[in-house]
């Protein structure tokens, strides 16, 4: 199984992943579109968080479920658990060491058309609106 070591930029924050990258995908959620995101989809066993567990901050909005996590010091998105599979990391590439996206087809996700259930959402989170 091929091995990636991932930091972010000032490199407080390390980890590694132990996956076969096959795709990258893109979102076109709210969010998605802000942090300019190529991201590729690990299962939660092939994450290994090697420091700076302490200097995450996590970022959640709408349902809460996915859980967005940067470097506390420099700001950069490194990874995030998914909302539709919560046994699953997206992966920022470009935090990844060594890796050449240019191998690897890149494919466009809708993320804009996923319900916004947040009584107090902003008008910039698209989506449907549900009740909650």
């Amino acid at each position: 199984m091929p091995a990636y070591a991932g930091s972010c930029h000032c490199g407080a924050v390390t980890f590694r992943i132990e996956a076969a990258i096959g795709e990258l995908t893109t979102c076109d959620c709210s969010l998605c579109l802000r942090k300019n995101a190529l991201m590729t989809k690990v299962h939660e066993s092939e994450l290994t968080l090697l420091g700076g567990a302490d200097l995450l901050s996590v970022y959640e909005w709408n349902t809460h479920r996915a859980k967005h996590f940067f470097c506390s010091r420099c700001g950069i998105y490194t990874f995030h658990r998914k909302r539709a599979a919560p046994d699953y990391f997206g992966i920022n590439v470009f935090c990844l060491e060594d890796f050449d996206i240019s191998a690897v087809t890149v494919r466009a996700t809708e993320g804009v058309g996923m319900s916004v259930v947040d009584p107090a959402a902003r008008p910039q989170w698209t989506g449907p609106r549900e009740a909650t």
